[in-house]
């Protein structure tokens, strides 16, 4: 479990009203001191080309103690936004900033766009032969400009290991929680999630349009999701969840798919997975009883889940963390 150091870049230039969105979700989830999650907690450092200056926009003024010079000791570097001129093709963003972008990425640091932050990873060649999304308002010019880039403008975000990026404004939030939990686990990032009164874990894959909110109260299929949630050690089907909801199975996907942007077996399959990775953290339940408990069955099929999305042995990410919570409680219901 290590949390680490964020240099979060502040470039010295008025920002719009709309864009400081990407700036506070990010100072939410690395800046605040949340160690009764996880302690310690990221280090969050605001950079600048000129510390110690202001940049303005109407209502704020944003103070970046820390120069560019922060970025190459830094574990994450996030670039959360770049004011508008830089993105139309009008301005070209500082060489001084390129720079240290280059040199952050060799030296080992996870670089992160939010929105339209992408451009700068994009112009310091960061991105080059690698997948990456923006706010689908952005990614027209972003393939335009920079045509090496990979562009998806379908998902919310792209983890490619050591470089990612998401669209925008509740895009950024899930990529950030992803981060959290990349680097924290399920519990921490979960935990984090519920106080800020967000969904605990929407895939990078799921679509950038999503027409409404699954909410309790809905009538339609809310309901039969929640109920879903409970009931993960079953054999479901979506035949069974379509019955559930009164819907013809071609109805119930359609309205999944509208609520979630995914499938009914994907979303089923995330949450198990969810379901897993918190089991594995929080209680020392065996790998086959984790498997059914979560809905994946026998153990090689939960190991093959493990490595097919998140890349890791169910036992290497126990290893990874093993601050748990005893599982007598689990084992004695």
């Amino acid at each position: 479990m290590n949390a680490g150091s964020v240099a979060l870049v502040v470039i010295d230039d008025a920002i719009a009203m709309w864009d400081m969105y990407e700036l506070g979700i990010a100072t939410a989830v690395f800046g605040v001191a949340h160690t009764d999650l996880a302690n310690p907690w990221y280090d969050l450092r605001l950079c600048g080309l000129r510390p110690g200056t202001s940049s303005s926009a109407p209502g704020f003024r944003l103070n970046a103690p820390y120069g560019l010079e922060e970025l190459e000791k830094a574990d994450t570097v996030i670039v959360p936004v770049v004011p508008e001129s830089y993105t139309n093709g009008g301005r070209e963003l500082p060489e001084e900033l390129l720079d240290a972008l280059r040199r952050a990425g060799a030296a080992g640091a996870r670089m992160v766009s939010l929105c339209n932050g992408v451009f700068a990873l994009a112009a310091a060649g960061l991105l080059d032969g690698r997948p990456a999304t923006a706010h689908w308002e952005h990614t027209r010019e972003l393939a335009e400009r920079f045509p090496r880039v990979r562009v998806d403008d379908s998902v919310l975000y792209v983890d490619d290991g050591d470089v990612l990026t998401s669209a925008g404004l509740s895009g950024g939030l899930d990529l950030c929680l992803h981060i959290v939990r990349r680097d924290l686990g399920a519990r921490v990032a979960n935990q984090l999630a519920r106080r800020l009164v967000v969904p605990a874990h929407r895939p990078g894959g799921q679509a950038q349009f999503v027409e409404r909110a699954v909410e309790v109260g809905d009538d339609g299929i809310a309901p039969v999701l929640h109920w879903a949630l409970e009931h993960l050690d079953r054999p479901l089907t979506v035949d069974d969840l379509a019955a559930r909801a009164g819907m013809s199975v071609r109805s119930f996907h359609r309205n999944l798919r509208a609520a979630t942007g995914t499938s009914p077996m994907k979303w089923l399959l995330h949450q198990r997975l969810a379901r897993a990775q918190q089991l594995l953290e929080s209680t020392d339940l065996p790998i086959d009883q984790i498997s059914e408990r979560s809905g994946l069955g026998s153990s090689n099929n939960l190991r093959h889940h493990f490595a097919a999305h998140l890349g890791v042995a169910p036992t290497e990410y126990r290893r990874a963390f093993p601050n748990r919570q005893t599982g007598e409680a689990l084992r004695a219901s």
